[in-house]
């Protein structure tokens, strides 16, 4: 029995060791029996150091689920901004029933294997509408390229977007103003007009605006993206998307 005892304390000190939410439960001995309880929790921690990897494995997926929630919190609260801004592109169905947002830069290698899978998401489904929002935190040749991407929106609506935002994305090495503009140049952009609307400081204030909305959501890496009310951070691959696109259309979450 007193064997018995001694593991619960043990287990209960070590629990309050690695998480903020257990009982400060030491704190309810006399020094004496701290003192007598030291060599016990130690042993039986030894004896059984499962107990260790279970406490740090309970935090982690209590961690992990606490900052969802805040996700899900700021996403409500953002809503608008998120899903329907003067600073994000619109492709695929202006008026789908279900919306993914996508946080990307052009320099981002995992962006441009995710490519593909947006591509096809927007191919299978008819009733899908995109958003994509230009974060750039790859360095300076990223905010360059962003910068001409959100000034090409000006004369690219929809699906020419979509098709600037590809063969861009597509590109081989290192992306930046050059590489962006060539692009433009290929599509037939008014080049001075481009130039003009780059200069616009509402360039700036909606790349600042996007940072922002980012770090509301704990997003610091790309790509990132919002279904539902689902933050779902990496290059995650076509069928889980899918599965929580298909579950917005059904129920309106990402889970149903």
């Amino acid at each position: 029995m007193k064997l018995h005892w001694a593991a619960c304390v043990a287990a209960t000190i070590a629990l309050a060791a690695l998480t903020p939410l257990a009982p400060a439960a030491a704190d309810e001995f006399t020094p004496a029996q701290k003192q007598e309880l030291g060599p016990i929790i130690r042993d039986y921690l030894v004896g059984h150091p499962e107990v260790l990897r279970e406490a740090i494995e309970a935090l982690d997926k209590h961690d992990k689920e606490a900052a969802q929630a805040e996700r899900e919190k700021a996403v409500s609260d953002r809503a608008g901004p998120l899903f329907s801004s003067p600073f994000q592109a619109n492709v695929g169905n202006p008026d789908g029933n279900a919306t993914l947002v996508e946080f990307f830069d052009y320099n981002c290698h995992y962006c441009k294997g995710a490519l593909p899978d947006i591509a096809k998401l927007m191919k299978d489904d008819p009733n899908l509408r995109v958003v994509l929002k230009d974060f750039p935190v790859l360095g300076p040749g990223s905010v360059e390229a962003a910068r001409v991407a959100s000034a090409a929106r000006n004369q690219l609506p929809g699906d020419r977007f979509w098709a600037f935002h590809a063969k861009l994305l597509a590109m081989r090495g290192q992306i930046g103003k050059a590489e962006a503009l060539s692009v433009a140049k290929e599509m037939g952009l008014d080049m001075d007009r481009l130039a003009k609307d780059m200069d616009s400081p509402q360039i700036e204030s909606g790349l600042q605006d996007i940072m922002g909305m980012a770090d509301a959501l704990q997003i610091n890496g790309t790509p990132s993206f919002v279904v539902g009310q689902e933050v779902v951070v990496g290059a995650v691959g076509y069928d889980q998307l899918k599965d929580k696109i298909d579950a917005v259309h059904k129920c309106g979450h990402s889970v149903c």
